[in-house]
């Protein structure tokens, strides 16, 4: 019995080896220039970050929208790049390390072509001064607080039209300080235009507010509670001076509506 003819191994036409030849050709010149490329753009010259020696800016970075924040600190950031090319540069760590700067709230950097970095602050915006205790004293300092809890460093020569908030520490956490920035805000929206005349507010417990006021040019301090802000404060205001005929109290409770406890 004959043996069934065995089936015929394709052969590829000259048409497909040409085209396989040209594509592998094409991806070894092409991956061959992008290594040029690379190199040429990581070594030569024109693309270094320049940065005087010994200077305390580098010309080389542009900074954008920073007031409040340590220039210097920002600098620092890139110390390690001058002399570098600045495709070299790994923008993401370098954004990383900025947000770490003290009132930078959000940072961007770009390369700006052919050899210069351009840094964009969004600076962090404060709330209230926040009135810190010292290690277990009575004695108190100020430093700045913003709407996410964020402790701030006092700028020199820079005045803040803010109210002075206690209650919060150093040792809270960011979002058990961001708690009581936001009932402060709270109390201060509902209080309305009177607001203006309150000079510190007392968030130690968010559920017992209290306020230092001035009322016929006498301060006093009042505890509010968590609600009714602004109709216990007018409440109060409209009979203060009655009150002050027959007492010379200085705290007063507010927090039943329909009376005033002397303290």
């Amino acid at each position: 019995m004959p043996k069934p003819p065995e089936p015929k191994k394709p052969m590829l036409s000259w048409k497909m080896s040409a085209r396989v030849i040209l594509w592998t050709g094409l991806c070894a010149g092409l991956a061959f220039g992008s290594i040029e490329v690379r190199s040429f753009m990581l070594h030569d010259t024109r693309f270094t970050l320049k940065c005087e020696p010994r200077a305390a800016i580098c010309s080389g970075i542009e900074i954008h929208g920073a007031v409040h924040s340590n220039m210097a600190r920002i600098q620092s950031v890139f110390a390690q790049d001058a002399g570098k090319s600045v495709f070299d540069i790994s923008l993401d760590e370098r954004r990383r390390h900025l947000l770490a700067v003290d009132w930078v709230r959000e940072a961007s950097v770009m390369r700006i072509w052919p050899d210069r970095i351009s840094v964009t602050i969004e600076e962090r915006v404060p709330v209230a001064f926040a009135s810190l205790p010292i290690g277990g004293s009575a004695r108190h300092w100020l430093a700045l607080v913003d709407d996410q809890g964020v402790l701030l460093t006092l700028p020199p020569r820079t005045r803040f039209p803010l109210p002075v908030l206690s209650g919060i520490t150093e040792d809270q956490s960011e979002p058990e300080r961001q708690k009581r920035v936001e009932a402060m805000q709270h109390l201060l929206a509902d209080l309305g235009p009177q607001s203006k005349d309150i000079s510190e507010i007392n968030a130690a417990t968010v559920e017992d507010m209290r306020v230092v006021t001035t009322v016929d040019g006498h301060a006093v301090e009042l505890w509010l509670g968590d609600q009714h802000f602004r109709t216990r404060y007018l409440n109060f205001t409209n009979h203060y001076h009655q009150m002050r005929q027959d007492s010379q109290a200085a705290v007063f409770d507010l927090r039943l509506d329909d009376r005033i406890l002397v303290r």
